[in-house]
Order: structure tokens, then sequence, then C-alpha cells
């Protein structure tokens, strides 16, 4: 619950303590009582030491329903309220003289009798000190968050409070800085700053905390705050303070429709099994929900005054990376383990046809689908059946595909999506984990094979020594067949294994790893300007992929890397599906069926995690339509022959992040960012997955120049940028931690450490057994993975293992 936090300091004497510069006590009322020095005292005598008497109330947030003054007091101060926007100055005193000159130079808030100097001074605890200079703000109102490990204070704002005796009527000043200013404790990230002047004697309901309260109550929204950031004139920034008094005067909104709720996954209410056979009912929901506001999905950051065009180029790009690269890299997979049957090109066709599809229709515009590793390993086991019981791969692929999409339709029409409600938190972060560990499986395998093959020397076990003594033999014989020709071509294992290949191999994908993920950490560090680092965060994985790419392409071309195949010739066919028989499309059918599990549980759990609570997404879930959707795509991706796709992690939730406007702040030593919106388009995803299909025209050259390390070095940034948040990797690295180095996390102060760490080890082992089998080396054991994650359901509802409020804080 958020309240207002009132400062009151009493005047008095103390000297600045060595490294305390902060102008905001910590503290609400503060009361200091000085010591006389006297010669040949202590050494905090002769330093003038004071007693420093702190106490705490808090102020509740004004009402705006039911409180007249409110409305008054917004009436009368808002049209003729001093805004000054754009302001340079770095320290607090500056910026408050800035602001009482501006006041005092209003016309229509001159104040003939009072001295601004005076009022200056009044606003520090040091007014009228001689002895010892305590720079303290006297009196102040900050918003606080009460939650289990305390008091969060939100720091880009700060209301001081002033009352002056010889003042004739109340002022209010308002000032938005250029730069987040670090003015100490609790504020390290100041942006606005709102003066109050009151007169002293004033009525109960007119006093300067009662106008403070007021206005504190409206800068309480972060999403207020970034309009008023995003206003340029101070027409736009009164404009939008008219706005959020009429979003806070305006009264509670109604629900309009109570059967909309039992649809919705993220409703709280229980599920039943009546709600399985309202058929269609969840579609039909989703579309009345996002169909008006689909306009919006293009105009929003492109047309108005909030335009975010260098966001949505640099995310686009980021999308058209972190895209094109895996399905590469997985039609490379897909090309080895089919023969050729579905290759990259085939791959990045889909993909873009896929994507463009998703982008237009979907109710999540946000979430990217693709095809991944799970899919690729399903194909392959698929080519295997093919092979072993001499089965036409194309249609028996098609075949498995539609049964599959069949039961995505079927999904979506008879609202399945309503079981998301039983995957709590704790499974999604195991799953999401589980992917990032197969990202960097792949790239670690990879990896050894490389070394494998290069690495060490050949061994002479299989006729290369034969084969030397031969070519040695005919060198001094002069046989005139070896040297007339040209040089002599040594066997294919001597050339191939060289120590520079891995190495280099090493190099690149680390180098990939190292650059983007030190680029995408940039926007915390204090270089360059605050947009600068933001363009150079988004734009980290472009960054890495183009040098390193040219690094092992150009600075390196003697050293040949592995690269991609490709295949001349149709990409389109259509399955022949007259070749399978009976019981072909009947074990086809069960494939399918373990096919809509792996995909109806990423679908749903990708999607869940990209609307979560803290991205603040506004314009609302599609999961029936969306599950439906990709039942659609992949009829079509069935039928051509190209892979299958789904909502992927974390391309998902990282394309939200790309979008997001982030505000940060400083809490004992540790940086924390929160989402205050995120731009809701379908542009980003569109452009991308159209300049993917554009790619085509790069086959071979110049995507080839793309070596397969950096690829892997892309599998490594996504896995590792991917667990940044993730509750489950924070308590496991509390294992290695002493009890002191403890962040101060909800969940420690609410929850028993031992109960902690046992709730983590459950995790763990859940994640071991997915593991287990998800990377299993026998193909057939991965085809049940999709049984094994509904398993991890039963065991988070075992409440006996925890308190219900303690699993709610896990």
């Amino acid at each position: 619950m958020e309240q207002r936090e009132r400062e009151e300091h009493e005047e008095g004497s103390e000297e600045r303590e060595e490294g305390q510069d902060s102008p905001i006590p910590s503290g609400d009322d503060i009361h200091l009582y000085g010591n006389q020095t006297h010669q040949g005292g202590t050494e905090s005598d002769v330093h003038g030491c004071v007693l420093l008497n702190t106490s705490r109330r808090y102020v509740k947030l004004m009402n705006f329903e039911e409180e007249v003054r409110a409305h008054r007091d917004l009436d009368g101060f808002l049209e003729r309220a001093s805004i000054l926007l754009h302001e340079d100055e770095a320290s607090l005193d500056d910026v408050l003289k800035t602001m009482l000159l501006h006041v005092s130079q209003d016309p229509h808030t001159a104040e003939p009798s009072c001295n601004f100097e005076e009022i200056m001074s009044s606003l520090f605890t040091d007014a009228g000190s001689q002895e010892v200079n305590v720079h303290l703000l006297s009196e102040t109102l900050q918003c606080v968050t009460a939650t289990a490990t305390g008091i969060q204070y939100q720091q880009s704002w700060l209301c001081i409070l002033c009352n002056v005796k010889n003042l004739q009527r109340r002022h209010v000043c308002i000032s938005r800085l250029d730069r987040p200013q670090n003015w100490g404790e609790n504020c390290a990230e100041v942006r606005y700053v709102i003066l109050i002047l009151a007169p002293s004697k004033m009525k109960s309901t007119k006093t300067a905390m009662e106008l403070g309260r007021t206005f504190a109550s409206m800068f309480s929204d972060i999403s207020f705050r970034q309009k008023l950031l995003e206003s340029k004139t101070q027409e736009e920034f009164k404009e939008a303070l008219l706005i959020q008094r009429y979003h806070l005067t305006a009264a509670k909104r109604k629900t309009t429709a109570v059967e909309g709720e039992e649809t919705d996954p993220h409703s709280q209410k229980p599920l039943k099994c009546r709600d399985f056979f309202r058929v269609g009912r969840g579609i039909y929901e989703d579309l009345c929900r996002r169909l008006p506001l689909y306009p919006s999905d293009f105009t929003d950051g492109l047309v108005g005054n909030n335009k975010a065009l260098v966001k949505f180029m640099t995310t686009s790009i980021f999308l058209y990376i972190a895209v094109l690269l895996p399905a590469i890299a997985f039609g490379s997979l897909n090309d080895e383990s089919t023969r050729g049957e579905i290759d990259v090109q085939k791959t990045i066709i889909g993909q873009s046809i896929g994507g463009i599809i998703y982008s237009l229709c979907a109710g999540s515009p946000l979430v990217i689908p693709l095809t991944t590793a799970p899919i690729a390993i399903f194909i392959s086991v698929i080519r295997g059946i093919c092979d072993d019981y001499e089965l036409d791969f194309a249609a028996f692929y098609a075949c498995i595909g539609l049964w599959n999409s069949l039961f995505l339709i079927m999904g979506g029409v008879f609202n399945l999506s309503l079981l998301v409600k039983l995957f709590k938190r704790s499974i999604e972060e195991v799953i999401a984990l589980f992917i990032s560990i197969a990202f960097v499986a792949d790239a670690v395998k990879g990896t050894v094979k490389i070394f494998h093959e290069f690495y060490h020397a050949p061994t002479l076990a299989n006729g290369s020594a034969a084969e030397l003594n031969r070519i040695s033999g005919s060198l001094h014989s002069g046989e005139p067949n070896l040297t007339e020709t040209g040089p002599v071509s040594l066997p294919e294992s001597f050339i191939l294994c060289t120590r520079a290949r891995p190495l280099l191999f090493l190099l690149l994908m680390l180098g990939t790893l190292w650059v983007g993920y030190t680029l995408y950490q940039f926007r915390r560090s204090p270089f360059l300007h605050v947009k600068m680092r933001e363009i150079l965060s988004d734009c980290a994985l472009p960054i890495s992929v183009l040098v390193f790419s040219y690094v092992g392409s150009y600075v390196f071309n003697d050293i040949a890397l592995p690269v991609f195949n490709f295949h001349e010739g149709p990409v389109f066919q259509i399955a022949p599906l007259d070749k399978l028989s009976g019981a072909s499309v009947l074990s086809a059918m069960g494939l399918g069926f373990l096919l809509f599990l792996l995909i109806f549980i990423d679908q749903n759990i990708v999607v869940s995690l990209t609307n979560a609570p803290e991205n603040r997404l506004l314009k609302g879930t599609a999961y029936h339509w969306d599950l439906t959707l990709s039942g659609l795509i992949n009829i079509l991706m069935s039928v051509l022959g190209l892979p299958w796709m789904h909502a992927a992690f974390p391309h998902s939730t990282l394309h939200v992040r790309q979008l997001a406007i982030v505000e940060e702040r400083v809490e004992g030593g540790h940086l924390y960012e929160t989402i205050v919106s995120v731009k809701e388009t379908r542009v980003t995803s569109l452009v991308a997955n159209i300049l993917i299909g554009v790619s085509l025209f790069l086959l071979p050259v110049p995507l080839q120049w793309i070596p397969k390390p950096v690829l892997y070095g892309l599998f490594l940034y996504i896995a590792l940028t991917s667990i940044d948040g993730n509750q489950m990797c924070d308590r496991m690295a509390l294992l290695l931690k002493e009890q002191t180095s403890y962040p101060p996390a909800h969940y420690i102060r609410k929850v028993p450490q031992r109960k902690i760490h046992y709730f983590t080890f459950l995790q763990m082992v859940q994640l071991l057994f997915l593991c287990a089998f998800g990377m299993y080396p026998l193909p057939y054991m991965k085809m049940i993975f999709p049984l094994l994650m509904f398993i991890l359901i039963p065991i988070r509802e075992k409440k006996y293992l925890l308190k219900f409020s303690e699993m709610c804080s896990l």
C-alpha cells in the first residue's frame, strides 16, 4: 500500500559528517539539539556535536472522489501553477533558488511584502543557525511503498513544503530536471521537484501539507510521471496534469461483463469443469477485447506526441538478428537430421510467413513465434521413425502437423488455456530456466564437437600412416602423375586437424557473448548520455554479431570455419498425404498429440510470462485466440513442409524489455529497474519478419559469412539475458552467499530461510528431472518430454509443503 511519508525538521545545528552530503533527511520529524563547544573538551564537543531526534508518521493519500478540497486545490492551482521545464541545475540549492525566483517574478503570484531569500533559508534546517551548519530540508513529502522488506521510496520526485509568515497566498511551483540528479539517500534519481509555499496561519484544510498531499498523490502514479516526462511544452505539461486530475476524480470503473472473467486465465475465480464447455466463448471474448485496440497497435509510438521511432528501429533490428540467427541454426540442425528435407532456406521462409501472420493477427503481438530446439529434436525423431518403417517423410510430417493443429484449435475452442491458472510462477521459472540451459547445452555441444574433430592430432590407426608412406614413396620415385598436375594433396584428415579452428571458434563464441552482454548492461553504466546508453543497450546483439562475423570471415579469412549448407531447389512442396496408410495416420495422431502438449505448454507459459504484471501491459491478453492462431499457422507449415513454430522464450520477454520504458532507483547500493510502460505495437515484429523474408535473397552469401560460433554465441547471450530477474536463479545464488550478503528481497524477510532453501531445492529437483529427460541422448526418450511438464503441476499444488502465505511469497 502506497502512502506519503512526511519529513519535518526543526531548526537546530549540526556539522555535516564526513561523506554525508545529502540535503534529504532519512527521517520525518527531525529535532536537533545543539551542544555548546568548550575549550579543552572532547573531540565531539570541539566539532559541535548535536543530537538528532527523528520521528516518522504517514500521511494518507488524497481521496479525489470524496475530499472536496482536492478538487478545489487542483482547480485553483493547475492553471496558474509555476512550471519550469528543462532545468539544468545540478544542486538542490540552485534548483530551489531558480524556482523561488520564478515565483517572485510571476505577476500572477507577486508577493511584495515577502523576502524570498528568507524563504530560501527557511527551507533548510540551518535557517538562523550561527554555530553549526546542518543543511537538511525542513519538511518534505515522498511516496513510499510498504513491503515485507520495509519501505521503498519513489526517488524520481520530491515535494518540499514550507510555511511562511509574510506570505499572502499559497503557491505551487513544479520543476522538471533535464537529467536525474543524485541528492543523497532516498533521492538518487530525482526528476521532479514540487515546491509548496503557504502562509503560516491557514485553515487546516488549506495548509502546505494538505496542498502538498494533493500534488504528491498525483505524482505517485509512475505512468503519469512518464507522461509528464514526454511533454515538451508547458501547455502539454498542464494538460497532462488536468487529464490526471480527471482520472483521479473519476469513479471506479464498474465491471461490464462478469462472465468475461470466467474465460480469463488471469481471473481469480476458481477453475470449474463447466468453463471448458463454453464452446468458443474464450475466443469470442479475446477478439472483443483486442479488436477495438487493433488500430492503436499500429499507431502507438508512430503517431502523436509520444513517438518512439528510434526505439522501434532498434527493436526491429534486435528482433531481426535474434530471430534470424536461431532460424539459421535450427535450420542447419534440421538439414542434418532430415537429410535436406527441411533446410535453412525453408526454415527462414517459414519463419517469415508464420511471423508475419502472427504479428498481424495475434492477440498478444509482443509474443514472438519461431521454431525451437524441442521442435528440431521432434523432427529428427520423426525422420528416424520414417527410416525405420519406410514411410514418406513429407507425408508423415504433414499428417503429424495436421493432427497437432487440430488439437490446438480444439484447445482454443474449448478454453483449455484456462489451465494456465495451474501453472504457478515456480513452474514458469523452472521451464524458463530449462530453456536457457538448453540454449547453453546446444552451444557447448557444438563447441565440444569442433574441438573433438579439429583440436587433437590425427590418429595413425585408420590407414593414415599407410597413406603417408604411399605419398612419400611416390615422391621419391618421381611418379609424374603426382607432380605434373600441381601440389600433392594430403588426406582430408590431415588438412582439417588444425588447432587454430577450435580456438578461433571459442574466441568468436565467447567474444559474441562478452560484447553483447557488456553492451546490454551499458544502460546501467555512468558513461555517455542516457539516450546513447539506451541505444547501445538495445543494439547490443546486432553490434556483437556484426563485429565478430567480420572478425571470423575477414580478419581470420585464412582459417576455414564451419557454415551452414545451402540447397538449390523448390521451397514449397505440397505433402503427398495419399502415400500414407490408415495405420500410419493413426500413429501420426499419437505423435501429433505429444507435439500438441509441447506447443500448448510452451505457448501458454510464454504468453503468461510476456503478460506478467510487472510488465504493465494494458491492452489485455488473448490466450484462446492465440492458441487457435498457432494451430492455423501450423496447418500451413505442415502442408508446405516448413518447420512448426510456437511462442518462444526468451525472445518474447526480451521483445517486451526492448520496448519498455524503465525507471531506475538505487536502494542499499543496488540498482533496481521498474517498467513504467511498454509500447504495445505490432510494427516491430512485423518489420523484423518482413526483413527475415527479404533475407532469402542473401542466401547463400552473405549470410554464410556468419560463422557458426557466432550463432552459438547468440545462444549464450539469449540464455544469459533471459535469466535476468529469474527469482529461482536469485534464490539458488543464496546458497553460495553469506547471510549478511542476502539482498533485501521480500521473500527473505517473509519466509524462514530454511523453507526458502527447501523450496529452491524442490525446484532444482524438478529442473534436473526435466534436463535428464529433455537432454537424454536417446531420441525416443525426448518424445515423452511434454508429459513430464504436467507432472510439475501437482508438485506445486501440494500446499502442505508450505503455508499459503509463504507459497505466495515464493
